[in-house]
């Protein structure tokens, strides 16, 4: 088997309870024999994934810590220093969806929080590990933001703006670091994953079935994410819908917002019915 660059490494990842950073836990511990630190607030999710682990649980260490406070990321570094740790690869991939609403309907904590945990979270974990990330000879940031970066949609202004944000960010890091730390971006569709917790009520079994059509799987996502980090791919999208998105955009500009609003009201499921109501 051609041996992957990140084989053996030690590997960082945020969001390591569920979803998209639960499966790359999995996949890099079991599949690359990774070393994995784990970083997540929910104890009770994490004892469960190491259980999952089995017999490769010791590859697993974990903190939790809220990832939008950056002397957290401070604390964190100075403890992995201390104790000679030499991490090669860090993934940002903690983040929340706000609920789908109009900007004006947003308190500013929802905005903060948003702009806190989809951005300065990367922000502050890429200023306090890329100077510990050098020293490693096979370093690399993936940061982990969304299609909503691609294309802003009616009801998501927030949040396409904090992810939109990851994506420059990345873009001009990847610059000033190129030949020294690879730095991939990642911009996923809907991944069928735990993220509409925080909508208002509950998903309904007719936005659960629309919403399955353009969702990619959560294991085929992982999947591709890591074989795009085998390739050391600049930027990787990932999901049917992403792809219309990237492609409607760079095809026909702002027109493709307006087109995805038209859809969205017209299919007057209850998930985005605050967002078309005045």
């Amino acid at each position: 088997m051609i041996k992957c660059w990140f084989d053996y490494k030690t590997v960082i990842v945020t969001g390591a309870s569920s979803g998209i950073g639960k499966g790359i836990v999995k996949k890099l511990i079991q599949e690359h024999c990774c070393n994995v630190i784990g970083i997540a607030r929910n104890e009770t999710k994490i004892k469960a994934l190491i259980e999952e682990l089995g017999s490769n649980k010791a590859k697993f260490s974990y903190y939790l810590f809220d990832v939008s406070k950056r002397e957290n990321w401070e604390n964190f570094a100075a403890e992995i220093e201390k104790n000679n740790i030499q991490p090669d690869v860090l993934i940002n991939n903690a983040g929340i969806l706000p609920k789908f609403d109009k900007f004006a309907h947003y308190s500013m904590e929802d905005i903060e929080s948003a702009m806190n945990i989809n951005f300065y979270s990367c922000v502050y974990s890429m200023r306090c590990m890329i100077p510990i990330l050098l020293k490693s000879d096979s370093a690399g940031i993936v940061n982990i933001a969304s299609s909503a970066a691609l294309c802003s949609l009616a009801g998501t202004s927030v949040y396409s703006a904090s992810k939109a944000a990851l994506k420059s960010l990345t873009g001009s890091i990847r610059e000033e670091y190129r030949g020294r730390l690879y730095i991939g971006l990642v911009c996923p569709g809907f991944t069928k994953t735990d993220i509409f917790h925080n909508q208002k009520g509950t998903v309904d079994s007719k936005g659960e079935k629309a919403l399955n059509l353009v969702s990619s799987d959560c294991e085929k996502m992982v999947d591709a994410v890591i074989n795009g980090m085998w390739k050391k791919r600049s930027d990787m999208v990932f999901g049917i819908d992403a792809h219309l998105m990237s492609a409607g955009t760079k095809i026909l500009g702002v027109n493709v917002s307006r087109i995805s609003s038209k859809v969205l009201k017209m299919s007057k499921l209850d998930l985005f019915a605050d967002v078309f109501t005045e």
